[in-house]
């Protein structure tokens, strides 16, 4: 185990799903165009294939998309593969970037038959804008109002059939009306190691980095299931094996590059053993709540519980229970402690 912990910047983080800035060149490059080069979600790409020739064959749009599932996963790739398939163009916006209704308003009108318009973290859309889009999905209209007052008019406008493409990792926070009008939903799962893996030596062709079946399978193994982490960890892998490895990235290259960033075996980092350590030192395990841990460790608690918890939950390190936060025996395993050791007086912390 990786024994060394210490602090950096959150966007630094080489382990986490969230897209950055510095993902832009990489992804762009690495995106497949089309559904026989996206590698894994099997059931999602069957289904997606049918939907797209039975819409084809018919000489309709296809059907509103929504895409759900963790970040880092491959949605926003998927829309790109939609719009490519279809044959149509491809509009990129987010939630967050549509302030208000005359910003969509714009986008709809300069859309064209059978486009694609892809709205990224959907869930955050403000609920006036998201008005809009109930008759445009349903009808191909929208009402616009013009002027204020007694003098107010309102203007039906008419647009083509397009395919709306939504992505979110909160698909819960999707209003009703909304989630509703989407006719095809789907849910990405998290990639297996062997699918990772074909993933990276075909990144790793495209970005003509040398990789042998064991290095790859490393780096696929520590990338969390996800492949933005995977094209990451491969990038910087590649750097230690130029310098200390002759270029190629073999099983001891990556085992010392993801050394040297703190990943461990199972893909977390210094933040998420600094978590689980802060947890069992100071607090016994748990159960503790939310606001004592962000402020033992110095991290927001929405950061913790939007970043950090759901991979430590799903490998089965944390348990959220009604009295707090608990680290699990498996977690205790993990950082070298034995629980029974450990002074196992219960106490609740901030609950």
């Amino acid at each position: 185990m990786i024994e060394n912990e210490f602090e950096y910047d959150f966007e630094n983080r080489m382990s986490a799903p969230e897209y950055t800035p510095a993902d832009e060149d990489i992804e762009n490059s690495l995106r497949p165009k089309q559904l026989t080069d996206y590698i894994g979600q099997e059931k999602v790409k069957e289904n997606l294939s049918i939907y797209i020739k039975a819409a084809k064959q018919r000489g309709e749009a296809l059907d509103h998309v929504l895409l759900y599932g963790p970040p880092g996963l491959g949605k926003t790739t998927l829309a790109g593969i939609v719009a490519n398939e279809m044959g149509v163009n491809i509009r990129i916006t987010s939630g967050p970037a549509i302030e208000k209704q005359g910003d969509l308003v714009a986008i709809l009108s300069n859309l064209e038959q059978g486009d694609v318009l892809f709205i990224d973290e959907i869930h955050r859309l403000n609920r006036t804008v998201e008005e809009i889009l109930y008759p445009a999905m349903e009808d191909g209209k929208i009402d616009i109002i013009i002027g204020k007052g007694p003098s107010a008019r309102s203007y039906q406008l008419s647009l083509p059939r397009f395919t709306l493409v939504g992505a979110t990792t909160r698909a819960g926070q999707l209003s009703a009306p909304l989630r509703d009008r989407f006719g095809v939903v789907l849910r990405l799962e998290m990639y297996t190691p062997e699918e990772l893996s074909q993933i990276v030596h075909r990144s790793a062709k495209i970005l003509n980095i040398s990789v042998d079946n064991e290095g790859a399978y490393k780096i696929a193994s520590r990338s969390r299931g996800t492949p933005r982490i995977a094209n990451r960890l491969l990038k910087r892998s590649r750097d230690f094996a130029e310098v200390k490895y002759d270029g190629v990235i073999t099983s001891e290259a990556a085992e010392s590059a993801l050394g040297s960033m703190e990943i461990d075996e199972l893909g977390l980092d210094s933040i998420d053993r600094r978590l689980l350590m802060t947890m069992v030192k100071n607090y016994n395990g748990g159960p503790v709540g939310l606001e004592t841990i962000s402020a033992a460790i110095g991290e927001e608690s929405v950061t913790i519980e939007d970043v950090y918890e759901p991979y430590l939950m799903q490998i089965g390190f944390l348990a959220r229970t009604p009295r707090g936060r608990i680290v699990t025996p498996a977690g205790y395993r993990h950082l070298g402690i034995n629980k029974d050791n450990t002074d196992n007086t219960q106490q609740t912390f901030d609950l």
